[in-house]
């Protein structure tokens, strides 16, 4: 199903799907007065009619939903079109939380939590959401190719199949060869936040060498400098640590 055509409007539409009457009460009334046009419903199978009538620029999805879960609604939404998503959860299973990050959920809250809290890291997704979507050039490096204004990657010619934050982290990397990335420049660039669970880069870093290293157990291309972040390294030689690394070719 593709997702419908809407109006443009001032106002970013936020898709809220909570089943608690009270969260969901409190967290649109804290959206709206933030500016936000809110949809708000209270299960899967609703948060995909709501969808596919009025697209929304971002969701803010519980994790624990009657029937159908968030992780269900989160690849179905997926399969329509590219939206970021929040996910919401009252669990602090670990795995759970990265499981939701794994399937493409742009960052995670858990319950209880701050309603402006909520707000700004809605606000911050928005942004970069906005700002990953500007065309940018052709980049090419380390038998990586990535179109930013198709948001297409290849791997020597072969298509990576990547989440929004995987290529934004990738594209990152590609722009910055040779340069040792903590984890806190790496939020605070690709996810555009200045605070957050550190856990959520180290996610998407391990996902990210699952799509494009030959061997994720012995990364190559995004090597961890212990210590301090992670190094794309686009020639990985033994000469490779004083050797300046290239440019990558934008084309």
């Amino acid at each position: 199903m593709q997702q419908s055509e809407q109006p443009p409007s001032a106002a970013p539409r936020v898709l809220l799907v909570d089943d608690d009457p009270t969260v969901a009460e409190v967290v649109t009334g804290y959206l709206e007065r933030a500016g936000f046009t809110v949809d708000r419903v209270a299960d899967g199978p609703a948060a995909l009619v709501a969808a596919g009538a009025r697209w929304p620029d971002l969701v803010v999805l519980d994790l624990m939903l009657p029937g159908m879960d968030g992780l269900e609604v989160c690849r179905e939404l997926r399969t329509r079109g590219p939206v970021p998503v929040i996910m919401l959860t009252a669990r602090s299973d670990e795995e759970d939380r990265i499981l939701g990050l794994e399937i493409g959920a742009d960052d995670y809250v858990t319950k209880p939590f701050s309603p402006r809290e909520l707000v700004l890291r809605v606000e911050a997704v928005l942004r970069r959401h906005a700002a990953d979507r500007r065309p940018g050039p052709l980049l090419r490096l380390g038998g990586l190719e990535l179109d930013p204004a198709g948001r297409r990657a290849a791997k020597d010619g072969r298509p990576l199949a990547l989440t929004l934050r995987e290529f934004d982290l990738l594209s990152y990397f590609l722009r910055h060869p040779g340069q040792v990335c903590d984890r806190e420049r790496l939020m605070r660039e690709v996810w555009g936040w200045d605070f957050g669970d550190l856990s959520t880069v180290t996610v998407h870093v391990r996902r990210l060498r699952g799509k494009i290293e030959e061997d994720p157990a012995r990364p190559r291309l995004i090597q961890t400098v212990w210590g301090a972040g992670y190094r794309f390294d686009p020639t990985p030689t033994p000469a490779s640590a004083s050797a300046p690394a290239p440019a990558p070719t934008e084309g």
